[in-house]
């Protein structure tokens, strides 16, 4: 019997990825409009390229002069932008499947991490595309078609110079032979899918938007809508402002404000917010910026710490207040991000870490309005002796603080605790009145006592109280 070791049969397995699971499963992970989103991600990190090459120019808005169109409809996607172009010494990167361990590392502030956000786009619309790219020097087409997609075998993209030059650097993707769901949405549904991206646009790039980019759905601008937080610059005994926190932990710089975006509500608003939904959307809770991208908006639920640990859940009456925490890397790997970078990873450590903070800044504005809101008017006065700054101007503002060293934390960073003005107490003997009557009588008994229908409901209440009270003595 031989005593030699009897030959291997099993050699190798074939793991060449298989094209279809790119183009038909990975798609199935992703909406429609977080898609169109990811491509409006390459535009932004276009600019950060060709800012890294050019500069700024002295710019005030380092967004300013960039701009991206999307036009959609039955038959066709199209998004087009100026800025900057993919380089043809990155075109070994931006077209392949998924992110190679030795490309170059991208400009500071991007967000891509896996590499498939474009590719994965494309293929959740349609099975035809056409990229037309310029920059600088290098101008050229990258298409694909069915023929390309069917072939497993075929992985290599046809790319020819391009047919024309462009006025201005910058890339066009056009999306056609859509698929049937994506061709009804783009038709059928266009007007609810068009204010569905317009919101999701609004509200993720809010930041960058601010900073001067220009986005157009089917030609319609894009208007965003900022957090400006209230910011007294003569902070006397009832000066009022945010807030802040600031710290840097393992390549991340972490910048948090939260204060008051308005007066505190009266009696009679929470009651009209209850009824009517007036305010609760404009701008109460927390957004959270990573590398400029909103990756939550106005959220009022326990992922940013409201109803966790001393903070109450959120109410009407705490409409006034609003925060925003960026988090910035060159690395976006390191970013408290989810896959989709369209939400926060909320097991991360550095975020555990920060909403810590987030929390003790939300106690605070939240016990000054449970303390004033038997004094609104009295309140208002403080509030709207502070301009309402933007997110940029209060960092700007904040290097004129005396910030605290918090070393003891983590991470450890600087705070600034503003001093709240606490209100007067009540006479014991004092009592305060509230009731509900139908809208269409206050205004009834406010035009007879006032002549004005539109006079404020506490004022009505009170003048009635008061008739009432000289008839009795």
């Amino acid at each position: 019997m031989s005593k030699d070791k009897p030959a291997n049969p099993y050699q190798s397995v074939d793991a060449t990825p298989v094209k279809s699971f790119f183009v038909h499963m990975l798609t199935r992970d992703i909406r429609l409009e977080d898609a169109i989103l990811d491509l409006l991600d390459n535009c932004v990190d276009g600019i950060l390229r060709a800012k890294l090459t050019a500069g700024t120019n002295g710019k005030k808005a380092p967004y300013d002069g960039y701009r991206a169109e999307i036009e959609f409809r039955n038959d066709s996607f199209t998004i087009s932008d100026n800025c900057g172009g993919i380089p043809w010494d990155l075109h070994d990167y931006a077209f392949r499947m998924g992110r190679m361990f030795d490309r170059p590392s991208d400009a500071p502030g991007t967000v891509g991490v896996y590499g498939i956000g474009m590719k994965r786009a494309i293929f959740k619309m349609g099975k035809r595309c056409l990229i037309s790219t310029q920059n600088n020097k290098d101008a050229y087409d990258v298409e694909i078609d069915p023929d390309w997609t069917n072939d497993e075998s075929k992985w290599r993209i046809p790319v020819h110079p391009a047919k024309k030059r462009l006025t201005e650097d910058g890339t066009t993707v056009v999306i056609g032979d859509l698929y049937p769901g994506v061709a009804s949405r783009f038709s059928e549904d266009a007007k609810a899918f068009e204010s569905e991206l317009e919101r999701m646009v609004a509200t993720q790039y809010v930041l960058i938007i601010d900073k001067g980019f220009r986005v157009k759905i089917n030609e319609h601008g894009v208007r965003a809508r900022p957090t400006r937080l209230i910011f007294n610059e003569n902070l006397g005994m009832n000066g009022i402002r945010p807030y802040i926190f600031k710290a840097r932990s393992d390549g991340v710089d972490v910048f948090l404000a939260i204060g008051f975006t308005r007066p505190i509500p009266s009696q009679d608003e929470i009651s009209q917010e209850q009824e009517e939904k007036k305010y609760s959307s404009l701008d109460a809770g927390w957004t959270v910026v990573c590398n400029d991208r909103a990756v939550l908006y106005c959220d009022r639920t326990e992922l940013t710490g409201w109803g966790e640990a001393g903070v109450p859940r959120y109410h009407t009456q705490f409409i006034a207040i609003s925060g925003i925490v960026e988090f910035r890397a060159d690395d976006p790997a390191k970013l408290p991000t989810t896959t989709t970078k369209r939400g926060i990873d909320a097991s991360s450590a550095l975020y555990l870490q920060v909403k810590n903070r987030m929390r003790e800044g939300m106690r605070m504005f939240t016990n000054y309005t449970n303390q004033w809101k038997t004094h609104p008017e009295e309140s208002r006065k403080h509030i709207e002796a502070g301009e309402p700054l933007s997110f940029e101007d209060i960092k700007k503002a904040s290097a004129g603080l005396a910030f605290t060293a918090t070393r003891a934390s983590v991470p450890s960073g600087e705070l600034y605790k503003p001093e709240l003005p606490a209100p007067r107490k009540l006479k014991p003997n004092m009592r305060r009145i509230a009731y509900i009557k139908r809208a269409s009588e206050v205004e009834k008994v406010g035009e007879y006592l006032f002549d004005d229908a539109g006079t404020d409901p506490s004022t009505v209440g009170e003048r009635c109280f008061d008739l009432i009270l000289k008839d009795a003595k």
